[in-house]
């Protein structure tokens, strides 16, 4: 039987996927929310490769949080994509919410990604 939240992310994931899409001058900023961690990614889809990546799992990163929130550690999260990307020479990106509300540590990451300096 098929999680019927994961059947509807996968739809919103989908539509949103026709309309999105990164270039070389503009990569898509991809992010994952799982229960505990939060991942972004920033993926040229003209030649299939990641960019720029961060995540609650990383070691340069995990050090950081101390006992902060998941929103919290996902507003830094994105402050740290954005630092890598504009390390990359990257300033402009295509937000990719996968299929997720915009709402809670999504729009969290993305305010973070902002204050980091990335335009979308």
């Amino acid at each position: 039987m098929v999680n019927p939240k994961t059947d509807s992310r996968a739809k919103r994931k989908l539509s949103i996927r026709k309309r999105v899409n990164g270039d070389s001058t503009r990569p898509r900023l991809s992010v994952f929310r799982s229960a505990k961690h939060i991942y972004a990614q920033v993926v040229d889809d003209v030649t299939n490769k990641t960019l720029a990546a961060a995540s609650t799992l990383d070691s340069a990163v995990k050090d950081t949080f101390g006992p902060a929130k998941k929103k919290d550690r996902a507003k830094r999260i994105g402050q740290e994509i954005a630092k890598r990307c504009l390390e990359k020479g990257i300033d402009r990106v295509v937000f990719d919410r996968n299929g997720f509300i915009y709402h809670g540590r999504i729009s969290a990451l993305a305010d973070g990604a902002r204050e980091g300096g990335l335009k979308f």
